[in-house]
């Protein structure tokens, strides 16, 4: 899929419509992506996100969650810690 919009560092709109939020820990491996990136969609089993977008392009990986739908705080707090 193609990135339609990505003006906010943390929301990427997808060609399909769909619009995700990046997770905060992530968002620098999304400053290398255009809108020619092709990004794929994958569910994954982790602790803090339901989803996976991959740049097809570099295989730059972020976990992402539905536009709208909160991260969970304490999870959140503890991973940005870590890293």
């Amino acid at each position: 899929m193609k990135i339609v919009e990505h003006s906010e560092s943390h929301i990427v709109k997808l060609h399909d419509g769909s619009a995700w939020q990046i997770f905060p820990g992530d968002i620098d491996q999304t400053l290398t992506w255009l809108p020619t990136s092709e990004l794929r969609l994958f569910e994954i089993n982790d602790e803090i996100a339901s989803h996976a977008l991959i740049n097809a392009d570099d295989g730059t990986r972020v976990r992402v969650r539905p536009l709208g739908e909160p991260w969970p705080e304490e999870r959140t707090k503890k991973i940005l810690k870590q890293g």
